[in-house]
């Protein structure tokens, strides 16, 4: 669009060279265009990117608090033994992040139809009601049924970063979007620990009722704050065409790339969950600090991911998001190897953390190349096929390590997925010569 608008503008001046008397107002009305544009590239999108940032971290924090106390709330509800507390437990948990991956694409295709702030106003506000909800549930059924209304509802955080990724200058995409990564993953990591500290005070049900208040919050600042630049109406019409798909593109390379990436990553970052617990137990004596010690481990790559998503973001702004997706790829593999082989726990929260920093730019950068690589009108609902795919990862990444490490042992998760990661830098720097 800028590119597009100076075009025009070298149009308009070449013309008035050859207009005489005319001349100088011609230059006059092109140095306006000029400065218009400016302001409409400069617009509200940092106010924007704020209320993204509060409204994924208050959503976030909602979908994840209830990991603490979640068995607890499952005996509650009437199940009594322990493997059916467990199992009923697992269910729940997943039942959200199900749904919203089979609805995401689905809601992208609405927000480039309806507009993006539209889908923001409808996740928040239905995840404010389905959270209230959930603290009314008489029974575990009801539980899992509203676990998979707030899937369905929500998207509160995907929807962000295609309003971000659409609503900000190309030349600060990469750095907002790694902000607004940022926020998403401070929510993954306040969520269990605040899950862990209000339920002692005010209770589980009340806990739900504080989250959902909280959430609409969040609502209220985005149906009111949230300003949306219009889409010309030729953007809508190819949202509203059925054949607007990636076999309708020139190069559909640079999405499967990206969708694939997408899902690597969180395989990788969730590959060791199942067994994290155990595999600390091997590296702790004192039985008691276990669960303490698998929980900073956990904590160790999202902090990371924290500090560096902006600072990625950026650099990938400088030189080139497909460039920063392959070295941090490549990095990330390098470090998994020698978790395999920690003889203490310190070893493995520092690697962890530094595959954090690695890591922690990845998503804002998948974003910025599906933007760049896709008509304005077809950019939600190929954000919204990424978005299925980093669930699809997050749903396989525990089945997989779960099954090799209790199949073929715990350092060989590691070391699989080293061998993805890798087979992943290798193909997007291949990819990435010639691309945007």
């Amino acid at each position: 669009m800028v590119a597009s608008g100076e075009g025009r503008l070298r149009q308009s001046a070449g013309g008035a060279a050859g207009a005489g008397p005319d001349n100088e107002c011609m230059r006059s009305s092109t140095v306006s265009d000029a400065h218009a544009a400016g302001a409409a590239d400069e617009g509200p999108w940092r106010r924007n990117l704020a209320v993204c940032m509060l409204g994924s971290f208050t959503t976030i924090v909602a979908m994840t608090l209830l990991l603490p106390f979640l068995p607890l709330y499952v005996e509650q509800l009437g199940v009594s033994d322990h493997a059916d507390i467990v199992q009923w437990s697992g269910v729940a948990y997943g039942a959200t992040f199900l749904s919203a991956a089979l609805v995401a694409p689905l809601w992208g295709r609405l927000a480039d139809r309806y507009g993006r702030k539209l889908m923001l106003i409808r996740a928040s506000l239905g995840m404010a009601v389905a959270m209230a909800l959930i603290g009314l549930a008489h029974n575990v059924w009801q539980l899992v049924g509203l676990r998979l209304l707030a899937g369905l509802l929500g998207g509160y955080a995907s929807g962000s970063m295609l309003l971000v990724a659409t609503q900000t200058p190309k030349a600060r995409s990469g750095w907002a979007l790694g902000t607004l990564s940022s926020a998403i993953m401070a929510g993954n990591l306040a969520g269990p620990l605040i899950g862990g500290a209000l339920p002692p005070v005010i209770g589980i049900r009340n806990t739900f009722f504080a989250a959902g208040a909280v959430i609409f919050i969040s609502f209220l600042a985005t149906a009111f704050l949230i300003r949306e630049a219009p889409r010309p109406r030729a953007d809508k019409a190819k949202a509203a065409a059925p054949g607007s798909a990636p076999t309708a593109l020139a190069d559909a390379r640079p999405l499967l790339a990206m969708w694939g990436t997408g899902m690597l990553l969180m395989l990788a970052n969730m590959s060791i969950e199942p067994i994290i617990t155990v595999y600390v137990a091997q590296l702790v004596q004192d039985a008691s600090r276990v669960t303490m010690t698998a929980g900073v481990v956990m904590s160790a790559t999202a902090l990371g991911s924290i500090l560096s998503a902006a600072r990625l973001g950026r650099l990938a702004d400088r030189i080139g998001h497909w460039k920063v997706i392959a070295v941090c790829l490549g990095v990330a593999a390098v470090l998994l190897v020698p978790q395999a082989f920690v003889t203490s726990a310190w070893q493995l929260v520092l690697l962890r953390f530094l595959m954090g920093l690695a890591l922690g730019g990845l998503l804002p950068c998948i974003a910025a190349v599906i933007r760049h690589n896709v008509p304005e009108g077809m950019a939600g609902r190929m954000l919204g096929y990424s978005v299925s795919a980093q669930y699809a990862g997050q749903v396989a990444g525990p089945l997989l390590g779960g099954w090799v490490g209790g199949h073929i042992g715990m350092r060989w998760v590691f070391l699989g997925t080293c061998v993805l990661l890798a087979a992943g830098a290798l193909a997007n720097g291949v990819l990435s010569r010639g691309a945007r």
